[in-house]
Formats: C-alpha cells, structure tokens, sequence
C-alpha cells in the first residue's frame, strides 16, 4: 500500500504541465542526440547543467533523466539506418539492425527495438520502484566507515568495468579524485592545489569538468573522423513485424530486460555492458547462432531491451546511496548538487515528491519515445545527413554561454576549454575519461568520510575492517581487483576495446 500512495504522489507531481512539457522536451532531445552519432548523452547533459539552474529541481531532473533514457531509443535510428551507432549502447544493434535494413525489413527492425525499449523501460522502472525503498532503508543504516568502503567499491568497479588498459582506468580514477580536492580544506581552510589562483579557492566547477572533457572534447573529435553518411535509401518497409519475428523477438525482449536491469546497477555498468551482454547471451542459446550478423531480430531486440532498462536501473545507487555508477549519473548528482539537494539516501525521505516524480515521469517518457520514435522515423532519418560541420558551432556557442552563465566568470571558460583539450588528448591515448569524472565526484565524499571514520574512531585505523559491513566491502572490492589483474582478463579486456 505504501508503494501505492508513493507512486500516487509520484503520479500528481509528473502530472503537472510545467514537469510533463519538461519530460517530453528531455524525451525528445535525447531522440535527437541519440539519432545523431558524435553527440550524445554524457555532452549534451553537460552543456544543459547550467541551464537547468533557473528550474525547478523536480523540472530539471526530469528532463536530464529524460535526455538519458531517450537516447538509447534514438541511437538505436542510426545504427539500423545509417550502420553508425547514435550511442554507444547501440554499437551491437548495429551487426543485425544494419543487415535488416539491407534486406528490406528496416521497418521490422525499427519497430521491435521501439517496443522492446518501451517494455524494458516500464519493467526497470518498476524495479526502480520496487527496490529503491528497501535499499534506501539499508543505506540509512551505514556510517562514515561504510560509506568509504562503499565508495572504494565503486571506484574499484569503475576500474574494472572500464574499457582498455587496465593501468590508464587507474590513473584517470587517480587524476579525478586529485581534480576533486582542489581548493579550500574543508577541515583546515588551507588552499590545495590551487596555484595561487583565488579563482580555484572553491574548487573546479563540476560544469566546466564535465562540458570540457564530454562537450568540447567531444566536438574536436567529431569534427576529424565524422564525414558523410550513407543513410539507407531503400524504403523502410512495413513497420509491423511478421508473427515469426515477433515470436522470437518477445523473448530476447524478456532475456535483455533481465540483463539490462540487473547489470544497469553496476558501477560503470549502465546501457553500454547490458547490451553487449545481452548481444552475447543471445548468440550463445540461439539454435542457429551463424545468422547473427546477417539480421537476425533477437540481435535488435535483445541488446535494445538491455540497454533500455540499464538506463533506468542505473538510477538506483545513485538516488539511494548517492554513488553514481557511470558518467551519465555523475552529471546528475551534479545536477542535483547544483540544486542544493545531497545525493543520497535522504533523497527519499526528505525529498519525496521529487524522487516519486522522477520515477513516474520514466514511464511517461517511455510512452512518449514511442510515440515519437515510429510516426517521425522519416525526420531522424533526414536530420542524419546533416553534415556535423553545420551543428558544432551552435553546439560550442551554447556551451560557452552555458559556463559563463553560471558564474559570469572567463576563467571558467578557459579552463573548460583547456579540459577540452585535456579530453581530446585522453581520446587519442584511448584514455576514457569517465572514470575521471566519477573519481572528480566522488573524491571529496570519499575524503570526508576517511577522515569522518577516523574522528570517530579516535585515529583507529582499523575500524575499516573491524566493522562487518565495511570489512565485507573492501573484501569485494579486493576480489574485483584480483579478477582484472589476472592476464586472461587484461587481455579480453584489450581485445575488446581495441575492437570497439
């Protein structure tokens, strides 16, 4: 009955006009970045932070939350239409979607990853309901000592969970946590890091981190490697999938849901490792695993239903314990730090109609996206021959106005620009820089509760691993580390990222 009347109040807070025109517009941005390769979410959340200053908590949440979830529908567009994923959870939907296309069954296609989205989006989302709560309740539950353990686990599975060299995830950890104490000791009031720079006495903006290293960085890039885009001429098709097709598509709908929600949950997770699991699941119990490749429909509606409810889940750490488990949900705790709002437990006690909001906004998002992915498929499929050369200036204008806005400081601006720079260097060292960014958020939380443990404790180290849930923890977190040390893992690991 409790989750009832929550989702009621949930219901009466996304309801409103003002946070409904907000979801739809997130909804069908997200569509248009996804739609769109060379953008994405991670950039385009970071040039809207400080927009959303002048909103509503609730408003802005939801349409950052909107953004997110809409561009795994949009990217799945472009990997079937165009064979360029929007995003990179689309990157498999790209083997089976593309050859789909190619054979006349792009309406099939596009049809079956819009409803296996639109399912696994409603399911997660009851997850998020459903186990939100109790995990919040558990969380209430831990001190200063777990709360380090808690996010030494998380770096750690960032770590693990990062693409390429295993030494290059540590240092980029490392160099975020760094970026994140730089300014005034909250213990001491000494200056760290700053250089003598008054204009780092507060620490670097989580803004200028995070639009440098995704929005600027990513412009750079994007302006060598993307070039013209064969987008498919052939006639879509019919959109209404043969009962064949459909038969075998509910189930890897039903498998990728499952896998989605679950690994969504894991730190560095997300859409991305949902879908490739789920790509992979499929191919090993299919009955003829050779037509993957060649437009097979579980390939497209497997990894879009994975990706989907990834999405969704991977909002439950960060609402609950306020650790964010990807880049993505970095930004929203900075988005939710601007606001003045803790990311945590708290959230739902305190906060109530915000979180309720947020989670019943996600279905009515969902039913949005399929109600604007299939009428409008012949507008996303001319937006995709639109030259990038045309978008980045307007894309680098309002980041520019965005950074300034915040605090009308040029300093600002420059040092976005020089973490530009800094991203674009880290793409051509293939250095990915998320797990930097969540090292810069989760670095200060990560040095009050050390030193907030050790108060407590008197200076007694030990209380790390005499506390049983602490000790269990950094006991996880040590077996993660040992896994990816081991050579056959190191080497999978940089297989796959060099084939990415």
């Amino acid at each position: 009955m409790e989750l009832l009347s929550n989702l009621g109040l949930g219901l009466e807070v996304a309801m409103t006009w003002a946070n409904l025109l907000y979801c739809l517009g997130g909804v069908a941005l997200g569509t248009l970045i996804g739609v769109l390769p060379g953008i994405g979410p991670v950039a385009t959340i970071s040039m809207l932070l400080p927009l959303t200053f002048k909103l509503e908590p609730t408003s802005a949440l939801i349409m950052l939350a909107g953004i997110y979830y809409g561009a795994q529908y949009g990217g799945s567009t472009s990997a079937i239409l165009v064979n360029l994923p929007g995003e990179a959870s689309s990157v498999v939907t790209c083997l089976d979607g593309y050859a789909m296309a190619r054979d006349g069954r792009a309406g099939h296609a596009l049809a079956v990853a819009a409803i296996g989205s639109f399912v696994a989006g409603c399911v997660a989302t009851l997850a998020l309901a459903a186990f939100a709560p109790p995990l919040a309740a558990l969380a209430f539950k831990f001190g200063a000592a777990e709360y380090f353990s808690l996010m030494v686990l998380g770096l750690v599975a960032a770590v693990v969970l990062a693409q390429g060299s295993l030494v290059k995830a540590v240092a980029m950890i490392v160099l975020g946590v760094l970026l994140g104490l730089v300014g005034m000791d909250t213990t001491t009031g000494d200056q760290r890091y700053t250089f003598g720079l008054p204009e780092l006495s507060d620490g670097i903006g989580f803004v200028v981190v995070g639009m440098g290293l995704f929005g600027f960085a990513e412009i750079i890039a994007n302006l060598e490697r993307v070039g013209a885009r064969d987008v498919l001429k052939q006639k879509l098709g019919s959109l209404l999938p043969p009962r064949e097709d459909m038969r075998r598509a509910w189930k890897a709908i039903a498998r990728g849901t499952g896998v989605g929600s679950i690994l969504g949950v894991l730190p560095g997770g997300g859409a991305v490792l949902g879908s490739f699991a789920s790509y992979m699941l499929e191919k090993r119990i299919a009955a003829d695993p050779s037509r993957f490749g060649k437009g097979a429909i579980e390939g497209v509606a497997g990894p879009e239903s994975a990706n989907n409810a990834g999405a969704q889940t991977s909002f439950i750490p960060m609402l609950t314990l306020g650790i964010p488990p990807n880049a993505v949900m970095a930004l929203m705790v900075g988005a939710m730090t601007i606001h003045g709002i803790q990311p945590g437990p708290q959230v739902m006690t305190t906060q109530p109609a915000l979180f309720w909001g947020m989670v019943v906004s996600m279905w009515i998002g969902n039913l949005f996206l399929v109600i604007l992915n299939l009428p409008m498929i012949g507008l996303w499929v001319r937006l995709l021959s639109v030259p990038y050369r045309y978008l980045y200036p307007t894309i680098l204008l309002f980041c520019v106005i965005g950074i300034y806005s915040l605090q009308s400081s040029i300093v600002d601006v420059m040092l976005a620009a020089g973490f530009g720079l800094l991203g674009y260097l880290f793409i051509k060292l293939e250095c990915e820089p998320a797990p930097l960014l969540l090292g810069f958020v989760l670095g200060p939380m990560l040095e009050d509760n050390f030193r907030r443990a050790l108060t407590i404790a008197r200076g007694d180290p030990t209380v790390f691993v005499t506390r049983p849930l602490s000790a269990s923890l950094l006991a996880l977190a040590l077996v993660l580390l040992l896994i990816v040390v081991a050579p056959a893992v190191r080497r999978v690991r940089e297989t796959a990222f060099r084939e990415s």
